[in-house]
């Protein structure tokens, strides 16, 4: 217990076990007279946290008892995230996080993650130091420019990496020592948060421009220097940058973009799944986008290479994929097309949204606008008109922002739609059926691809891990979850199917040449034993 004694051993996050040390851990680490006088085992902890929890009357205020929770008893707070995982993870992360980072620096506790700002350029490698653990595998970084669909939150946009991490230590075992959240905290240009007396970023406008691409050079180059082994994990920052950092680095170090090639792996699943349902082969599918940003985009460009996978060329690929921006169906008649969309664009008159419907006869539509009701009752009822099982993934969050509810597309499509969301809905009974809609949860893919890399120390993280993840995952919907009308599995499950991704991501690494680990024959027992179990 790294020499813990005492009062430092009860208050040390990391090692204490609070009432449930023994008589003989209490003589022995100078505890007797320091608690109380039973034993406590965790499950009972368990129950008492679960009770306690259970009486605050809103999210927020679920979200600030788990958080101080995680900040004096780690190994509790796993515990209980893992065994309660579908009550605890939409509190900790979606839809709950998009609350906590707009009110971040007002409910702020105690210090967690690091932080880097403009006044740190030329010192980063050396404040990085500063951090207690040597041996960290995962690092999660935002900006903060653009935090789910609540836009520029700055330094508040904090609350995504603490929520990305626990995420892989809940869902993939990746040991809390070994995680890191960061804040590049390059300012704000949210007035308002500047001009709040209790902001705690830096209160200036974003740098931009060169300096900012610097101050994010630096970073990246003083982790390959402090952490060589860690993968970095882009979260939430402006498309344009998300892009551009994507392509910068990926090639050099070991780093991914969450938002484009984890949300495109885990809606590529959901398609995949969804071909169980309604017969179809996804080779013949066509796919339609509402939006263009880094969700969309990078869904496409995975389904191109799924596409090519099932025997179709790049060029026939692209042809069954169609994007919709504000003006309607994007084609070469259209003006100021982002570059990654240039390259679907298709030759076919101009059409609104609702007209494309109909004479394209998309069998899947995919929302990531950040725009609540853009799949209106008109939208979802001419999808159901052109498909006997219209399938219809609502990807934006938090669920305020998402492009409709699970009831209105049971309710308008007659009960019809294969439904999912990036945000989590209840329960929906339609006439005598009660579906259950799965959240394309981005928890799925990250955790797994994280602990694959970690596991086989692969030198890069490549696009073709994304592919097989979407498809390991597609692989573990039961036929009682699909009967359910859910085309994800239970999120109890979670922490087996990231070890079935890490191990996938594993053989892709060994295959391409990247895995720096000599790995065993048995990949599913070495990996699970690198598996972080937060039990006394």
């Amino acid at each position: 217990m790294k020499n813990l004694y005492g009062k430092a051993l009860l208050t040390d996050p990391g090692f204490t076990k609070s009432t449930a040390f023994t008589r003989e851990e209490r003589e022995r680490f100078g505890l007797r007279g320091l608690l109380p006088y039973e034993v406590a085992s965790m499950h009972k902890q368990i129950e008492r946290v679960l009770g306690s929890m259970r009486c605050k009357s809103s999210a927020i205020e679920k979200y600030i008892f788990l958080n101080a929770l995680l900040e004096r008893n780690q190994r509790l707070f796993y515990r209980t995230m893992i065994d309660h995982i579908e009550e605890i993870m939409p509190l900790v992360y979606t839809p709950t996080v998009g609350e906590a980072c707009k009110e971040f620096a007002h409910i702020f506790r105690k210090p967690q993650g690091f932080y880097i700002t403009p006044e740190d350029r030329g010192e980063i490698a050396t404040i990085l130091k500063n951090w207690p653990e040597e041996d960290i595998r995962v690092i999660v970084v935002t900006d903060g420019e653009r935090i789910l669909g609540l836009g520029d939150l700055g330094a508040n946009g904090m609350g995504i990496p603490i929520g990305k991490v626990a995420l892989y230590v809940a869902c993939a075992g990746i040991h809390p020592a070994q995680c890191m959240p960061v804040m590049l905290d390059a300012g704000t240009n949210n007035v308002a948060l500047r001009e709040d007396p209790l902001y705690l970023g830096y209160p200036h406008p974003r740098i931009d421009g060169a300096t900012y691409r610097a101050l994010v050079d630096e970073f990246v180059q003083a982790v390959q220097l402090r952490y060589p082994h860690a993968v970095i994990q882009f979260e939430d920052f402006l498309t344009p940058h998300a892009f551009e950092f994507l392509e910068r680095y990926s090639g050099q170090v070991r780093c991914f973009n969450d938002d484009i090639q984890g949300t495109a792996a885990v809606t590529l699943a959901g398609i995949y799944t969804s071909c169980r349902i309604t017969g179809k082969q996804f080779a013949d599918l066509n796919i339609m986008f509402l939006g263009t940003g880094s969700a969309a985009s990078g869904t496409a460009e995975l389904a191109v290479d799924a596409f090519v996978k099932a025997g179709l060329s790049k060029v026939e690929a692209r042809r069954r994929l169609w994007f919709i921006d504000r003006k309607g169906l994007i084609t070469t008649a259209n003006e100021n097309i982002k570059p990654r969309i240039k390259p679907f664009i298709q030759a076919h008159a101009a059409c609104s949204f609702a007209e494309a419907i109909d004479e394209i006869k998309p069998d899947v539509l995919i929302g990531a606008t950040g725009v609540a009701g853009t799949f209106n009752e008109t939208i979802v009822r001419r999808m159901a008109a052109v498909n006997e099982r219209p399938v219809i993934i609502a990807l934006s969050n938090p669920t305020s922002h998402t492009e409709c509810t699970a009831e209105q597309a049971y309710q308008w499509s007659d009960g019809r739609v294969i439904f999912a969301s990036g945000s989590p809905f209840d329960p929906v009974r339609y006439e005598d059926t009660v579906f259950k809609p799965a959240q394309g949860n981005n928890a799925y893919i990250f955790p797994g691809i994280g602990l694959g890399v970690t596991a086989s120390a692969a030198r890069l993280v490549t696009q073709s891990m994304f592919l097989i993840a979407a498809e390991v995952l597609a692989n573990t919907v039961t036929e009682s979850e699909i009967r359910n009308g859910s085309v994800y599995p239970t999120l109890t499950r979670v922490r087996d199917i990231s070890l079935a991704i890490a191990a996938a991501v594993c053989r892709v690494a060994m295959n391409e040449g990247l895995a720096e680990s000599t790995l065993p024959e048995d990949l599913n027992s070495h990996i699970r034993s690198l598996m972080y179990e937060p039990d006394y």
